[in-house]
């Protein structure tokens, strides 16, 4: 079943440009993609690295306002940094991205290249209604790989359940494991271009071509 999205009132109010990019669709999650790390490193890698010598990481675009968005929010951009901007930071650091599997990759991959912060959840470990909001004080989640990571203040994808994910660092409650079988993906955008339309259409050839994605359903939530 599709899942139900929705943007917070107070989020809006605080950051009208507030958009989320959502695809579901199920796959086969494998451990390695050759092809989608091979243009990643012939093309994507030198793309990274000339926006970063042509503006600085952060005012690359969509990194530059997702960090202003989350200083509206009330939350420090660098410290707790958009993970489209740590991804590219590593990049920019000759430290290269980890291999994770061809779901995560894939979405690293658009991250990369539209500069907004992508994340990929297990959709049979979600509620079906799910809301974008500013993260509540005090409010912490288990990071993957990490410890209780606060996500007080930061945009935060929530079910009935609690927050789940957000676009600095995911929980493990949802994360993509070789046995996932429905997949959603969010692209969390607080721009107002029109980059998001561009990297969903990329974003929808990618997950198809790298990670086998199929039934992919694609929408925009304002």
């Amino acid at each position: 079943m599709t899942k139900q999205l929705s943007i917070d009132e107070e989020m809006k109010r605080i950051w009208p440009a507030v958009r989320v990019g959502c695809f579901q669709y199920n796959v086969d999650v494998k451990k390695k993609n050759e092809d989608m790390w091979t243009y990643l490193k012939k093309d994507i890698f030198k793309k990274t690295k000339d926006a970063i010598f042509d503006y600085g990481v952060n005012e690359i675009p969509n990194i530059k306002e997702s960090r202003m968005a989350y200083k509206a929010f009330g939350k420090d951009p660098s410290r707790y940094r958009v993970s489209s901007e740590a991804l590219i930071r590593r990049i920019g650091q000759g430290k290269g991205l980890y291999e994770v599997n061809t779901v995560v990759d894939t979405n690293n991959l658009i991250s990369i290249e539209s500069g907004f912060s992508v994340g990929s959840y297990d959709a049979d470990k979600l509620g079906e209604s799910l809301i974008f909001r500013v993260g509540k004080e005090d409010e912490t989640y288990q990071g993957i790989g990490k410890d209780e990571i606060n996500i007080a203040y930061l945009p935060v994808i929530s079910d009935s359940e609690g927050a789940v994910g957000s676009s600095t660092s995911d929980s493990r409650r949802a994360m993509i494991t070789e046995e996932t079988k429905e997949v959603l993906t969010l692209i969390y955008s607080f721009s107002d271009n029109k980059d998001l339309e561009k990297a969903m259409e990329y974003g929808k050839e990618y997950f198809v071509k790298y990670a086998g994605a199929h039934g992919l359903e694609c929408w925009i939530v304002k």
